[in-house]
């Protein structure tokens, strides 16, 4: 294949939750690397080579993709030349953009993914070697064999060394394999920027004063660093943050249970963990596709009329706002949803509201209006979905956090029919001015005075307590019940979605 023919890794159908954070005025689809040709002339082999920037909510990621072609009929002593070849070539890509973008104060980290395929011309399967070593499920009409191939810490120390200066970001560098397992896994982009700042600090050698102390242990594979990711408290570190900020706010009483279940859990390592880690993977899957319905409907919408390409633009960065959330922050939405069905019938039949608070980003606030099933309700549908956009507003102008920047108002319907149950959600993201310094000092003396209210409330309830007890005992039928907290469903219920988006005649 000649290596100016575009190729597309299939690592990048798992990538969807990245595609909205891509920059594609710096994308490019063909590649020249230097010293390429001299392994193609050596080796018989070809390559492509194609660069992917994402401006991510935590930094900039730059990719370089490379496919290495090779004959079948190579050596292994061959392949490792070519693998470390196109490793040098990466180097000095990054070389290269490092000083394209040398003013640029954007954290930024660079990775090579290095897919290796063998040509299946001459390929002899019954030969042991090949079986062992080649992933023979093609996914490219049996045209090329993946060769399944690792790095760890141990290639770097080893057989790599590196060049550049220690003040300059290293490259990381991952098979085809290894990355598609770490997308798979992490999920979301603030997960993977996690475990790229895990990895990177893996492969940095420390000050040989420190080394003894602060040096990382070193790791076999990808595989068994990214299982230690996800067994370690950097899943929860951000979240409980977050919530110890709420906290502060007064936007919450007292420390999420579910995040103190979990974060222990992970802490002693027992069989309750790994549940967790499901419910949070399955959650998050089911949060993506949420997004993704519904920026396919606008996306529709907007392509059929080039004057609404302003549209597009706006709801890709709807899209980032709904994607920007962590694991445990999509576990947290979706967990509110499913406890709609427990609700009392009242509730169903008049509608009700939910707060929800990001626990990835303190900026982003959730408002989840569950619509009512009965006729004519203050929360029906048609009452409450032209003015998705004004909650929003109102919503924002009342909440005392400094740091907003996004509120997200969602419609929430629940449709039964003989068999199944359908979710219809409508949305709204209304982006929030960030607050000057007077506002902020404002805010925290709305703060304590809220503060002083909510501790003389106290009094006051204490002091009518056994009042309140004696009427609660002579309470009969007829009054609203308070709502309990659900305990977490040990698995997900089944159901079908369908997104719908609200007409929005008045566009800001």
């Amino acid at each position: 294949m000649p290596k100016s023919t575009t190729m597309t890794s299939d690592w990048m159908d798992l990538s969807n939750e990245l595609a909205c954070y891509l920059q594609k005025e710096a994308r490019e689809t063909v590649l020249l690397l230097p010293a390429m040709d001299i392994i193609e002339a050596d080796h018989a082999a070809q390559y492509c080579a194609r660069q992917d920037d994402y401006l991510l909510p935590l930094g900039q990621l730059r990719l370089l993709d490379v496919v290495l072609y090779l004959p079948s009929s190579i050596s292994p002593a061959a392949i490792e030349s070519v693998r470390t070849a196109a490793i040098t070539s990466a180097l000095a890509w990054q070389k290269g953009r490092l000083s394209q973008n040398e003013d640029d104060q954007t954290d930024c980290y660079y990775a090579l993914i290095l897919d290796v395929q063998l040509n299946n011309d001459n390929i002899d399967v019954n030969d042991d070697d090949d079986v062992n070593n080649v992933d023979s499920s093609s996914h490219q009409e049996v045209v090329s064999h993946r060769l399944s191939h690792h790095f760890g810490a141990r290639y770097f120390e080893e057989n790599l060394v590196l060049s550049l200066n220690d003040s300059a970001p290293r490259l990381q560098v991952f098979s085809w394999q290894d990355w598609a397992s770490i997308l798979t896994t992490v999920q979301t982009s603030c997960e993977l920027w996690r475990f790229l700042g895990c990895h990177l600090k893996h492969l940095t050698p420390q000050p040989l004063e420190h080394s003894t102390t602060s040096h990382p242990s070193s790791f076999d594979s990808e595989q068994a660093l990214l299982t230690q990711f996800m067994d370690s408290d950097a899943l929860f570190t951000q979240a409980i943050m977050n919530d110890d900020a709420l906290i502060k706010y007064g936007m919450q009483d007292k420390p999420n249970s579910a995040l103190v279940t979990m974060k222990l859990a992970q802490k002693s390592n027992n069989a309750a963990a790994q549940m967790y880690h499901q419910h949070m993977q399955q959650a998050s899957t089911l949060w993506s596709q949420l997004s993704t319905q519904m920026i396919d409907l606008v996306g529709e919408k907007s392509t059929a009329n080039d004057e609404e390409h302003s549209t597009a633009s706006q709801y890709s960065h709807w899209q980032q706002q709904l994607r920007d959330e962590s694991l445990f922050s999509r576990h947290e939405l979706v967990r509110t949803l499913y406890k709609h069905p427990k609700q009392t019938a009242e509730l169903q039949q008049s509608g009700y509201v939910v707060h929800q608070h990001s626990y990835e980003s303190l900026g982003r606030h959730y408002v989840l209006i569950f619509y009512g099933q009965a006729a004519n309700v203050q929360q029906s549908r048609t009452a409450i979905q032209p003015n998705l956009q004004q909650i929003a507003q109102d919503v924002a102008t009342r909440l005392p956090i400094a740091e907003l920047h996004h509120v997200i108002v969602l419609g929430i319907e629940f449709i039964a029919d003989a068999t199944d149950t359908f979710m219809d959600i409508d949305l709204w993201i209304q982006p929030v001015s960030a607050m000057t310094q007077k506002e902020r000092q404002l805010t925290k003396q709305l703060q304590r005075l809220g503060h002083q209210q909510a501790g003389e409330r106290q009094s006051n309830q204490q002091n009518l307590q056994s009042v309140s007890q004696v009427a609660a005992s002579t309470q009969t039928t007829g009054s609203p019940q308070k709502l309990k907290k659900d305990k977490q469903s040990t698995e997900l219920p089944n159901v079908h979605l369908n997104f719908s988006v609200p007409a929005r005649d008045d566009k800001p």
